[in-house]
Order: C-alpha cells, then structure tokens, then sequence
C-alpha cells in the first residue's frame, strides 16, 4: 500500500495532468474554431483580398489631342518615342552590358551614372530606362544585337512632337512634365511619362486636349512582379484644336521679317564669304552652324530682325498668322530643357520666350494718327477740308514740338496730313479735342483692352488718361502731353494685335471685330459684331487717307504701290522713338541708324489692309528696333498682304504665283 504522502502526490499529479490535458484541448478547440471561421465563415472574404492582391489597376495615358492649322496640317502630334530599358535581375554585370549598348549606340555618360544609381534603389525586376527617342534606325542595331545585351530590352511610348519647331510656338505653346505644385490629386498626373500644356494653345486648351485615361488589370505576383497583362478599358483620346493660322502664310511672314531689308545668301557664295571675311568673331560663332546668312545692302552680315506680323481678316476676326520673331524650338521641353539652353533663352536681349504678338507693348507711332482724325470727325471739331501751316514745328508755351520734317509740310488737309504723316497737323487737331476724346475713340477701336484671344499672357498696352495719370503718378495731365499722345508717343503703347484688329475695325465698316485663333467647327456661317457707331464718311475718308499713303504721289509708304495685276494696297506707317537724340549726338553727327545701339534705335511699324476696294485683311508689323516704318516695316507689310491673298484670292482676281523662296522685293 501506498503511503498517505505519495497518494497525495499522486492526486496533485492526476489532477495537474488532467487540468494541462484541458488547457491543450481548449487551445486546440480555439485554433479548430478561429480556422473554420476563416475558412469557412470569412472564405469569400478573403478570397476577393487575396484577388486584389494579385491583380492590380494600371493606368494608361491617353492620346493627347493635336494642334492643326486652318487646312488640318498637324502643328503639334504624337509620335511614337522608342526607348532602352534595362533589367538589372537579367543581367550578371549592368556596367558591362551598358558598356556594350554605348558601342552600338550614343549613350551619355550621365545617361550611365544615373542608371546604375537608379538599379541599386529599385528592385532588381523593375526596369530602368537608359535612352529614349531613338531613331528607327538606332532601334534596329540594338534590337540586330539583342542577344548580347542580356537584360535590355525596347519599349515603345508616345511622345510630343512639334514638326514646325519655332515657326508657330508662340500659337502653339509645348508640353512640359508636370511639377510637384501641379499636381490635383489626379493620378494621372502622376505617371512618369505624363505631360501637360505650360504655354499657348497646348496651356489653354490642356484638359480638352488630354483625353481621358483609360485601365488595365496586370497579374503580380508577391514581390509585386509583373506576371501577365490583361485587356482593358484605352479611355478617350483627347480633342483635336484646329486654329486659324495658315501655316505657309504663317513660315512666309516669319522669313519676310527675319529677313527685313537684307537678303538671305547661301554660305558658300561668294558674297556670303566676302561677308563674313570682314565680319567680327561674335558676328563669326552665330553663323558658323548656318547654312545662309543675312546681309545688308552694304555687304555685312547682320542679325534677323526682331518684332511680330499679325494678319487678320476683317470681317471674321480670325489670323491667318500670328508672328514672334525669334521662336524657339519647343520640342527639347518635352524631355526636359538644361539649365543651360534655359539660360541662354532667358539671356536673349531679343527675348524670343515672349510672344510680341499678344504681350509686345510699344508706341505706335503715326499709325495712331487715324484714330485722331476719326475722333476729332465724330466731335465735329475739324473736317476733310480743315487746313493747318506746319513750319516744322509748334509753339505750346515755352516748349517746341517738332515735326519729322525739319522744314515743315506747308498747308496741308486732313487726307495731306495723313498722306505725309505730318506731325503738326495733329498737334493742332489735339489741342482742339484734348485727351479724353483721343482716350474714347482708342478703347472703341480696341487700344487699351484685353482682346481676350486664346492664349496666355495678353497684355493691355497703354492708353493713358487724366484720371490715370494722377492715379500712377500723383500728378495732373499736362497739355503738351496731349500732342505727344496724338503722335502715338508719350505713354501711349500697343501690343500688334490691337493695332491688326484697330485696323480691321477702322475698315470692314466699323464692326467691332474681335481677334480670333481657334476656329468653332460648330459656330456655323461667319459671325455677327456690332456696330461701333461710327459715321461711314469718316471711315471712308480714313480708308482713303491710308490708300493715299500707299498710292499717292507724296505718300510716306509710296515705295511699295503695287504693282500691275497686284491689288492696291493701303496703310500707315509708323516710326516711335525709344530715346531722343541728345544734342551731342547731334553735334559729333551721330542721329543715322548705325550709330546707334541696337536697343536705342526706333521701333519701325506699319498697318495695312487689301484691297483698298474692298478690305478683306488687315495686317500690322512691327520690327523691334528697326529704324523707319516706311523703309522697314511698309515693305515687309505689303509683301505679307500680297502673299495673304495669293494663298486666299478670295472674290478677287487670283495672283500669280510668285517662285516658291523668291517673295518680291519692295524698298
């Protein structure tokens, strides 16, 4: 028999035995329940998580919309942009086989740097990009020698692509990759390859022109590995944006200006190297990458003129060519500028990232005469017959204001004083009808506004007023400021686009037509604008006076009178000084062009219209810094009006065709 002390440790042990046996039971009980419940209870639950997590949503980027001109010729499109990729966990050395890609095509050194810091951040199945926008020709060798680049491999995206490079930037604008302050919330947004709109048309009319982006589901594995692609939804492709602009006229009145008065050689003619034989070395490095140079009538080689050319036509509104010269090249925005090539677009003293279309603020000159003459008309303050002496100058106060013409233009009529461009006369029409009417008439005819085209960055210009003097300046309007502004000086500006459409307004019938750049397929017929209020006679007689300048015998534009078989043309020239002449300059004899530097010679302008019979385009030039608007401007004008309507003959006669690269030559 047992002993009272071991029954008692066998008890404690049974007992112990069996409480240890319960405790396993109970756990294996609630290990049993917890997997029924989550095998059988939450099956379908975790069935759609495990789903989710081998399936995931991609997005895919939609076609963006092109950017065509008046006849459907794309200006901005999508091109397919071939690229190299490598996967490090296909390869055994990434440095080597980079190696082996740069032998058979050009791969910057940079290029390779990043690549092997970006192989080491990612994961070894994720591709990296090397190159991209490939030629075809540079796709073939490296697909030819594929077998011995293990771990490359070709992609094919889409890409931006501008096929007229600078000639119509400034319409259309470009593509950028989008910043971090640009991001919405829209994942799109977000993708590596995605680009948006930053100027022009691509800016104004970006969420149009994106689409909508479509989806796919792509099968991974746990590393999140890319096992298979399935179909998905492509999404919509963006809205196509047809302008106004002819692209032809558009390429002619950029080379018309560039050009100015000189004449574009070949650099192997003999001209062309005499030329550059006398040339300096800055002159020297800028035409070294040319393949044709400019040069003046004096045989030196000079730079492309700077300025704008906007044609209009009268009655729709709509341009047929909006000129910025210089443009840039907007396509190397699409892969990202250097901070080396934005430097020297910002340095430019000619600023071509400026639209001087929309945003170039200047005197107008003596093209503002006719605005002075339809506002002293509608006043009743002078006539057709009203008759001034100009001396060459007048007397207000203690102060001279002079004409151009030093020994003055004699007796003169309204139409004369147009005609001759004659200063005086609008000195004494402006002291009789003052500032305010001259402020009225200029924001009728469209000065002084926003014209509220499609595109970013339009600026107002200036017609200044009494009340916004002694707002800015604190100070009171002065008379003689008033003969000033009737000349177009003083602190009157306005962009070429005002000055096209104050033109087109002055000579369609006095509608009050707005500028306009993108065409609404949907409007249907040309539109209405209403009436301006001004009497016939007088435009008639202004419309008149500005074919006098062409056509008369002392007009100031004379120089370009058409020729037989061409239509007439009108207009009015302009030249708005940037700095006076000091008395110095006088003296030493230094008041010619030349010798001046280049930021203090004259703006040279001009605004026209054809035909004097029946207006059906207006078009104003301004050349930054050109001299004389008669020497300068007027022939460039004249030229651009012929070629506008040789493109669009219209009800009239149709033009000969002039020698494709051979526009004709005036003055």
């Amino acid at each position: 028999m047992l002993k009272a002390s071991e029954q008692d440790s066998q008890r404690i042990f049974t007992r112990r035995a069996l409480m240890l046996a319960a405790g396993k039971l109970g756990l294996v009980g609630t290990l049993a329940a917890r997997l029924y419940y989550l095998q059988v209870v939450e099956a379908d639950r975790y069935t759609l998580l495990s789903r989710d997590n081998q399936f995931n949503l991609e997005l895919l980027p939609p076609i963006r919309g092109r950017i065509l001109d008046l006849n459907g010729v794309p200006l901005a499109d999508n091109q397919d942009n071939f690229r190299v990729e490598i996967v490090r966990e296909q390869t055994d050395d990434v440095a080597a086989t980079l190696a082996a890609l740069g032998s058979i095509i050009d791969v910057p050194e940079w290029d390779v740097r990043r690549v092997l810091k970006d192989v080491k951040r990612k994961r070894a199945f994720v591709p990296v990009t090397v190159v991209e926008n490939l030629s075809r020709e540079e796709i073939a060798r490296v697909a030819v020698n594929a077998p011995y680049l293990p771990g490359v491999r070709i992609e094919v995206g889409r890409s931006r692509r501008y096929p007229f490079g600078s000639l119509a930037v400034h319409c259309t604008g470009y593509v950028a990759a989008v910043s971090e302050n640009e991001l919405t919330g829209d994942p799109v947004l977000e993708l590596p390859d995605f680009r948006i709109g930053k100027s022009g048309i691509e800016k104004v009319h970006d969420l149009a022109m994106r689409g909508t982006a479509g989806q796919r589901q792509v099968e991974v594995n746990a590393l999140g590995r890319i096992i298979r692609k399935l179909p998905g939804d492509e999404g919509e492709p963006g809205r196509d944006v047809r302008l106004s602009i002819d692209i032809n006229l558009q390429r002619f009145a950029t080379e018309r200006l560039a050009r100015g008065t000189a004449e574009r050689i070949p650099v192997d003619d003999p001209r062309a190297q005499l030329a550059l034989a006398k040339a300096t070395p800055e002159v020297l490095a800028k035409s070294e990458a040319e393949d044709t140079i400019l040069v003046d009538k004096d045989g030196e080689v000079v730079e492309a003129e700077s300025g704008s050319v906007v044609v209009m036509d009268v009655h729709s509104g709509e341009l047929r060519a909006l000129v910025s010269v210089p443009g840039y090249d907007p396509n190397p925005f699409n892969h990202g500028l250097s901070a080396k090539d934005w430097e020297e677009l910002l340095s430019n003293p000619r600023s071509p990232l400026t639209n001087k279309a929309i945003a170039g603020q200047y005197p107008p000159g003596s093209t503002f005469k006719m605005l002075v003459c339809l506002a002293a008309l509608e006043a009743d303050l002078a006539g057709p017959d009203t008759r001034f002496f100009c001396p060459g100058h007048l007397e207000l106060g203690d102060t001279r204001f002079h004409c151009w013409k030093r020994g003055g233009h004699g007796m003169l009529d309204m139409t004369g004083a147009v005609e001759q461009s004659c200063d005086v006369y609008f000195y004494e029409i402006a002291k009789r009808i003052g500032i305010d009417r001259i402020e009225a008439m200029a924001r009728r005819l469209g000065l002084g506004e926003n014209l509220d085209i499609d595109l970013p960055g339009e600026r107002r210009g200036l017609i200044p007023s009494r009340e916004w003097k002694l707002a800015t300046r604190g100070e009171p309007w002065q008379r003689g400021e008033t003969l000033v502004a009737a000349i177009g000086q003083g602190f009157v500006l306005a962009t070429p686009l005002q000055l096209a459409t104050m033109t087109a307004r002055m000579v369609n019938g006095g509608r009050a037509v707005v500028p306009r750049l993108v065409r609404h397929p949907t409007a249907g017929g040309r539109p209405s604008f209403p009436p301006l209020g001004l009497d016939p006679r007088d435009l008639d007689l202004m419309r008149q006076a500005m074919s006098a300048v062409v056509n008369g015998s002392h007009g100031t534009a004379r120089r370009v009178q058409s020729r037989d078989g061409e239509p007439t043309l009108g207009g009015k020239t302009g030249t708005s000084q940037v700095k006076r002449i000091t008395m110095a300059q006088r003296a030493a004899g230094l008041t010619k062009l030349k010798d001046q530097p280049w930021r203090d010679r004259d703006h040279a302008l001009f605004v026209g219209f054809a035909p004097v019979e029946a207006p059906r385009y207006a078009v104003a030039v301004v050349v930054e810094h050109g001299g004389g608007g008669s020497s300068m401007a007027a022939p460039i004008a004249a030229d651009v009006l012929l070629e506008t309507l040789r493109i669009d003959p219209g009800t009239e006669a149709p033009l000969s065709a002039a020698p494709a690269g051979k526009p004709s030559q005036r003055g």
